[in-house]
């Protein structure tokens, strides 16, 4: 339950003036030593959020509660991470929220894991599957840092050997060729069920749109998204000089009973 208040073993994020930002979760009698200064744990223990403290030396920060975007970006990582910009498009587009019961494939250092068993909550569930047992035990130490690994069951396993559910609502591929693990997803998923996939290339997404006309899904859909930042300046409002462009391709379809023209 979230408080007004922040409390020992709160995930916080203090923001300085010069933009650094530091997240950490508060432990009593611990430190967080940074470039501007010292500040104690037990100093921010029971402050409100929205407050600003302040260093050893006086330099001020501003308490806030991190956001989901910044949880994600701020995770330890061996790997590329699923934009956060392609992430709140899947949960949207394949329907995720309490209760649903999704799977996932690969696992990668955890950064949808975490968005998926944040939205699943207690009633739902993630299935996450890597092949890489490095990879894997980073993605627990994130989703254990959150607080969130009791809505995974972490497999580590090559989905070539299918997946253990069944009659789940969604399945999201984000492995180097999806194409392959059709017929195991396909038997996954319950009928009507979400599938979706991440491809870096086109070459890749024609080769699964090809697969996918000879599969039982159907109502296929390929998209990209763009993100591009402002500066929040209001006498001289422009677009920031780099923006997130491409980043995947996303291919969305759902699993049918038999083969419906897309």
């Amino acid at each position: 339950m979230t408080t007004s208040f922040a409390q020992e073993g709160d995930i916080v994020l203090l923001l300085g003036k010069d933009k650094r930002e530091f997240m950490f979760r508060l432990q009593a009698g611990a430190e967080l030593h940074t470039h501007r200064g010292i500040i104690r744990h037990d100093e921010v223990i029971g402050h409100r959020w929205g407050e600003t403290l302040t260093t050893h030396i006086g330099y001020p920060y501003l308490l806030l509660q991190p956001s989901l975007d910044q949880l994600i970006r701020g995770i330890r990582r061996n790997t590329q991470i699923v934009y956060p910009k392609e992430i709140g498009y899947i949960i949207v587009k394949m329907n995720i929220g309490p209760g649903v019961r999704i799977i996932e494939a690969g696992t990668g250092s955890g950064g949808l894991t975490i968005a998926l068993a944040r939205m699943v909550g207690a009633t739902g569930h993630v299935y996450t599957y890597e092949a890489r047992p490095a990879m894997q035990a980073l993605a627990r130490r994130n989703l254990e840092r959150l607080g969130l690994e009791g809505n995974v069951t972490f497999h580590l396993r090559d989905i070539a050997e299918g997946f253990e559910e069944q009659e789940a609502d969604a399945l999201f591929l984000d492995v180097r060729e999806p194409w392959l693990y059709l017929e195991a997803a396909h038997a996954a998923l319950r009928s009507g069920g979400f599938f979706g996939a991440l491809l870096p290339t086109t070459n890749q997404v024609s080769a699964l749109l090809a697969a996918l006309e000879e599969s039982r899904f159907g109502f296929v859909e390929v998209e990209e998204l763009l993100l591009r930042a402002y500066k929040p300046v209001p006498q001289r409002l422009r677009p920031e000089d780099r923006m997130v462009a491409h980043t995947g391709y996303l291919v969305f379809a759902r699993s049918l009973i038999a083969q419906t023209p897309t």
